[in-house]
């Protein structure tokens, strides 16, 4: 199910918050438990969902969310009176147990800055959340020679999900940029695919811009049966993308999302 097709997912899925982990520097894992979320479609890869947190002013009217997010759900959401509606934000599963209805998600934290990563830093057990499922934006080619899979901090879930469940006799590689190496997480990967852990080590860069100058630097050997995943800040998107179609990997091999933009609150 690619992001184009997001659209298409409806209903609710409400949980409450098991227990917090500070899992890393600039990570904060969040388990979320439920009975809904035994009946969660469990898609793989990079499945990912609109994320509806408590209101961070006092009361939140959960009952306004609408049932599917596209246009007109999007616009009966906004309607909600700005003081009681329920802030959203997009993330990915990073484990989804659901016979046990319990599903872990990551946050980027960067101290106060955003709203998810605070409200992740802070949230206590019970709390209330409400999800609409998105499905995948990653769609496996059976035709595919190598994979490549780029990234910052915000798609490490989405890589390692698409790491995870790839074929194990797949082969590629996979960039990933975190703000430091301590953040990195041990792989389910084939063997066939070789992770590169990009630091940033200067804390002034802009976000992403390490893994999109190694990401020019490479060459496809058979571009026409590349499968390219891009997912990130706006411009390691952006730019990442052209760089491929340059080196002549067709556009609808690259599947790509760009999860925020340098100097808009997303995370």
């Amino acid at each position: 199910m690619a992001f184009a097709d997001a659209r298409k997912h409806q209903g609710h899925f409400v949980a409450q918050v098991h227990s917090t982990t500070e899992i890393s520097p600039h990570l904060v894992r969040v388990t979320l438990h439920g009975e809904d979320l035994t009946r969660l479609p469990q898609h793989g890869y990079d499945q990912w969902f609109r994320l509806f947190l408590p209101n961070p002013d006092g009361e939140t009217d959960f009952a306004r969310v609408p049932q599917q997010f596209g246009f007109g759900g999007y616009l009966k959401y906004l309607r909600t009176k700005s003081g009681i509606r329920p802030p959203f934000r997009n993330y990915t599963v990073r484990e989804l147990r659901r016979d046990a209805g319990e599903m872990d998600v990551d946050f980027v934290s960067h101290g106060d800055a955003g709203i998810a990563g605070p409200w992740a830093r802070n949230a206590q057990p019970g709390e209330k959340v409400m999800l609409i499922d998105q499905g995948c934006g990653f769609d496996p080619r059976p035709d595919t020679g190598e994979v490549l899979l780029v990234g910052d901090e915000s798609a490490l879930p989405a890589v390692l999900g698409i790491l995870r469940d790839l074929p194990r006799d797949a082969t590629g590689q996979a960039l990933v940029e975190l703000p430091d190496l301590t953040d990195a997480q041990e792989p389910d990967a084939p063997e066939g695919v070789t992770i590169t852990w990009l630091a940033r080590e200067d804390h002034e860069a802009r976000p992403g811009s390490v893994a999109l100058e190694a990401l020019r630097g490479i060459t496809p050997a058979e571009p026409a049966r590349l499968q390219a995943y891009l997912a990130g800040e706006q411009a390691l998107v952006s730019e990442g993308r052209r760089h491929l179609v340059a080196a002549g990997v067709p556009k609808n091999r690259i599947d790509f999302t760009g999860y925020w933009r340098m100097g808009k609150a997303s995370l």
